[in-house]
């Protein structure tokens, strides 16, 4: 009986591991075990700001993204994540993971697939680091390179790819047109928007740049603080 040597869908075959162990083997060890890989990619023309003292953390963000995106009114699909910790006084209790479209995003330069990146800049859309799952070949490694706690970049258990914010601009059940041009879902649904876009680039030395004050008069009539 002949042996069936078919390998899964998901799995990775020898000459990709190669492909990406090289990438590992190329970049260079930092203080504290980061990985540092040479990298100069156009700056994105698109940023999602946040004010998590306005945060609610209701989740609609969440399910609007995991809907436009796949369809499904999924938590564990959304590309933006929020946590809540019960043991943690107001505001402090809330943290949002958005990602920040990084100027040399590490993601970016780490994956290892070739001539073409699965994740790249997309210069028909300002430039916004997007993940092409067609190309994704499953090795993790953009997950793991992510500098951000919790990480920026989600693994979909679905369909066996890692997968980002692209501000909205793959979104098939979207009936708007997303991007930096158009409209992302998360801006939109919040119900005390408490996310904002911008084209400018926040400080990319501070992470907490990507942290704004979104409270105006009408905060204030709710005697909430605006500051």
């Amino acid at each position: 009986m002949n042996e069936d040597k078919t390998e899964p869908a998901s799995s990775i075959n020898r000459r990709q591991f190669i492909i990406a162990s090289g990438a590992l083997g190329a970049a260079v060890l930092l203080p504290g075990g980061l990985l540092a890989i040479p990298n100069s990619i156009p700056d994105s023309k698109g940023f999602l700001l946040i004010d998590l003292k306005k945060c609610q953390g209701c989740g609609t963000c969440m399910m609007s993204c995991a809907l436009a995106h796949s369809g499904e009114a999924s938590y564990s699909l959304a590309r933006i994540q929020i946590q809540q910790d019960s043991f943690t006084n107001w505001p402090d209790d809330v943290s949002m993971a958005v990602c920040h479209q990084c100027q040399d995003a590490p993601c970016v330069a780490v994956c290892p697939v070739r001539p073409v990146k699965a994740n790249k800049p997309n210069p028909s859309e300002g430039n916004v680091r997007m993940i092409d799952p067609a190309l994704c070949i499953g090795c993790k490694l953009c997950l793991v390179r992510c500098p951000f706690t919790p990480g920026r970049i989600q693994w979909n258990v679905e369909e066996q790819h890692s997968q980002k914010c692209d501000l909205c601009i793959d979104t098939p059940y979207l009936a708007e047109k997303g991007g930096p041009g158009g409209m992302q879902t998360c801006v939109r649904v919040c119900p005390v928007e408490a996310i904002s876009f911008t084209t400018e680039m926040p400080d990319q030395s501070d992470e907490d740049s990507y942290t704004v004050n979104l409270r105006g008069r009408a905060w204030a009539k709710l005697g909430m603080t605006t500051k």
